[in-house]
Formats: C-alpha cells, sequence, structure tokens
C-alpha cells in the first residue's frame, strides 16, 4: 500500500486545494430589499449597508446630522 515518506504540511495541502474553486460566484438575494449580491458579503441599497437581511450603516441619517 502507498505510503507517503514525509508529512505534507497543512499549508502545503492547502495550497494544492486553492485551485479546486466555484466556476462561476455564487449569487444570493436578500430577503429584504431583493437586491442581489455575493455570498457572505454587505452590500449597499439605497445608502444602507446591509448583510443578512438587517441594517450594519446607515448614510442617510449620518447626512441628516
Amino acid at each position: 500500500m502507498a505510503h507517503p515518506k514525509r508529512k505534507i504540511s497543512k499549508t502545503r495541502r492547502d495550497k494544492r486545494r486553492t485551485h479546486y474553486k466555484a466556476v462561476a460566484p455564487q449569487i444570493a438575494t436578500c430577503s429584504t430589499t431583493g437586491e442581489a449580491h455575493l455570498y457572505h458579503r454587505a452590500h449597499w441599497h439605497e445608502g444602507k449597508l446591509y448583510y443578512r437581511g438587517k441594517v450594519l450603516i446607515d448614510n442617510a441619517t449620518e447626512a441628516e446630522a
């Protein structure tokens, strides 16, 4: 049975595995705004920064103050 002569480090193994990625980026639709965005990324919509359907930053209120 084949057996490696030396241990391959986690870094070296992970470097090899970086080439296996999805062909096209995964697109999600925000449940609150209906805006299309990348998964696990915040997105701007009408002056507000949304992440997972919640407002993180509201520039509209900051501009008025």
